[in-house]
């Protein structure tokens, strides 16, 4: 799966690290918290890929 199709909610729940990767980015994850990735960027006035680049290696498969 693309974890840009995840929703913020999702990103926190996986890797609670996204939360300051958020804060610093401007991604709110309050109220667009339902927001799938590709548009809390979008929301946030961003790129998605300059998203995707933030926050993918918190969101990697760990093992």
């Amino acid at each position: 799966m693309d974890v840009m199709e995840l929703t913020v909610n999702e990103a926190l729940s996986t890797a609670p690290e996204t939360a300051a990767i958020f804060n610093r980015l401007g991604v709110d994850t309050c109220c667009g918290g339902t927001l799938t990735l590709v548009e809390a960027a979008r929301a946030a006035g961003m790129a998605a890929d300059e998203l995707r680049a933030a926050v993918e290696p918190a969101l990697a498969p760990r093992g």
